[in-house]
């Protein structure tokens, strides 16, 4: 009997998904360590840098939602927009909160980000298992 080619189609799906994930973890916070780094490292862990250097997990670098929701008013619309769309990754209530307050009400509003931005996004998007 001869292999389906729809169920050899699907099985290598379910693998490259499999593969994908196995690594998600890993590629989720080089990208989160991206973000911080242009977001700023202040509002992030501790706050230093030597903490974005030392991480090896994402919980090493949450967001500061206390220190962010002070200062977000005086950042551009841009850094404003790509700093709540970080927090809404670590918290949806409080990211969805500021990314309404900055003037976001949709993911066609990440496109006022700069390049390097949208490919921070992209990849934490790509490799988010939860938080």
């Amino acid at each position: 009997m001869e292999d389906d080619p729809t169920t050899a189609a699907l099985f290598d799906a379910l693998a490259r998904e499999q593969a994908h994930f196995a690594d998600a973890p890993e590629a989720f916070l080089r990208a989160w360590k991206q973000g911080v780094e242009l977001a700023g490292v202040r509002f992030f862990g501790n706050g230093t840098r030597e903490d974005l250097n030392r991480a090896t997990r994402k919980w090493d670098l949450c967001p500061n939602v206390t220190l962010i929701n002070d200062a977000i008013n005086v950042l551009s619309p841009g850094e404003a927009i790509f700093l709540a769309s970080l927090v809404s990754f670590y918290d949806s209530d409080d990211g969805g909160r500021l990314l309404r307050h900055v003037g976001a009400d949709g993911l066609a509003d990440l496109g006022r980000l700069d390049l390097k931005r949208r490919t921070v996004i992209a990849g934490l998007l790509l490799h988010y298992t939860g938080w």
